[in-house]
């Protein structure tokens, strides 16, 4: 009997033994990920949710609530305009905000509102109380962030109109393959415009001339969107946009001689002043200043030698 005792005390100890084991393992194990887990968030960072296309939309398309999914992006990388996910309000913070609103406490109004001013607004993709769409203002691929930039405000359309600054207007310019960079010029390019005609100087030949600097592309054809036009195809019509004075400008210029023009790169933020190049400079030919030599004054007098008069010359008195 005690052999019977004496062997299931070994055996239970045994048994405690493992569960001791097994449980310390799996305590590690536990520790070991919690830690990976801890490491791998203070990597990432916080994730926000934000709109997402979750199918292809091509220029002017109406952005509804069934064309968008929500995705998760890191907040260190969120880029401008990005549209997030706007977050119900809880229980907590409703009755937070009531208890404030019945205390009337000034001083938590005070920093809310400072909290308020100092927070960045970001933009709604769906506002309330907005029936109105937004429309696509370019091209979307499949799971493709939405930003501000690339959507109309609520019921703008999509259009010319809508890439429009106050006061600016939208100017046609007639390209060919001979006109610069008319095969490459994309929308949102900035380009210098050249005119070249006959001047009305000292120079009777062909002046070419720099009326406008970095004046901004908003469409190439009818392509208003980066994703519309193709690179390589010569375009026949530049629409900028510029100001009445500008477009006033433009206008004589293109009627009174040609017009061609060169890409501006991106960051080139120079101011370039009066630049004209005619026949002579391009040559390096300088015209010599003609100075006029006064010829000695001559006095004559008439006299009549038979049928005909003729003149004498004769010293001058004064």
């Amino acid at each position: 009997m005690r052999a019977v005792f004496a062997l299931v005390l070994v055996v239970g100890m045994a048994l405690a033994g493992v569960a001791v084991y097994m449980a310390q393992n799996f305590m590690s194990q536990s520790q070991a990920e919690l830690v990976r887990a801890r490491a791998y968030r203070e990597k990432v960072g916080k994730l926000v949710e934000v709109y997402a296309t979750n199918k292809a939309l091509k220029f002017g398309t109406a952005i509804t609530e069934a064309d968008v999914q929500v995705i998760y992006l890191q907040e260190k990388f969120l880029p401008e305009g990005a549209f997030l996910v706007p977050k119900p309000p809880t229980d907590a913070s409703k009755a937070a905000a009531a208890s404030t609103a019945a205390k009337g406490d000034a001083t938590a109004a005070a920093a809310k509102s400072d909290d308020a001013a100092a927070a960045k607004p970001r933009p709604v993709l769906f506002p309330e109380n907005e029936d109105k769409p937004r429309f696509a203002m370019r091209s979307f691929e499949p799971n493709e962030i939405i930003l501000a930039t690339r959507v109309t405000e609520p019921g703008e359309m999509a259009g010319l109109t809508g890439k429009l600054e106050k006061g600016m207007r939208a100017f046609q310019i007639k390209v060919d393959v001979a006109s610069g960079v008319a095969g490459f010029v994309m929308p949102e390019d900035l380009i210098d415009i050249y005119w070249t005609g006959s001047s009305s100087g000292e120079f009777a030949g062909d002046v070419t001339r720099l009326i406008e600097s970095a004046v901004r592309v908003i469409a190439v054809d009818q392509a208003s969107g980066e994703g519309q036009s193709s690179v390589g195809t010569v375009a026949r019509t530049v629409t900028v946009a510029a100001s009445p004075e500008q477009v006033a400008r433009l206008a004589q210029a293109q009627a009174t001689g040609r017009l061609a023009m060169s890409l501006v790169a991106t960051s080139d933020d120079s101011t370039a002043g009066l630049i004209e190049v005619d026949g002579n400079a391009l040559l390096g030919i300088e015209q010599k200043e003609v100075i006029q030599v006064e010829a000695p004054e001559v006095c004559t007098i008439k006299t009549r030698k038979g049928s005909e008069m003729v003149d004498v010359e004769i010293p001058c008195t004064n």
